[in-house]
């Protein structure tokens, strides 16, 4: 019993570790402005976004999974985190605000 407590212990802690993380990783925020599902795109009219050195605007990114698509719509207001992948800005993780 005692190892099985320790056992959701820290699988409890790791969690909260793993959200953290993201929540961090989260480093942008924007407006979905278009899903492109058939090309896994989408448009984000977003803030700045620092680790990409771009400042506020509009701009189409590619998704690294297009089954990231299915979390947001057009109007949402979402946390993303993004890189430049193989010379394309592409979206690593996003969820709605």
């Amino acid at each position: 019993m005692k190892r099985l407590l320790a056992l959701i212990a820290t699988v409890a802690a790791l969690a909260l570790t793993a959200g953290a993380a993201l929540a961090q990783a989260l480093n942008a925020e924007g407006e979905v402005r278009r899903i492109d599902a058939a090309n896994g795109k989408v448009t984000l009219k977003h803030g700045p976004i620092s680790n990409l050195q771009l400042p506020a605007m509009t701009l189409v990114f590619k998704v690294a999974d297009p089954s990231m698509l299915s979390q947001i719509k057009a109007g949402d207001n979402v946390r993303f985190a993004a890189e430049k992948i193989n010379g394309q800005y592409t979206i690593t993780a996003i969820q709605p605000k």
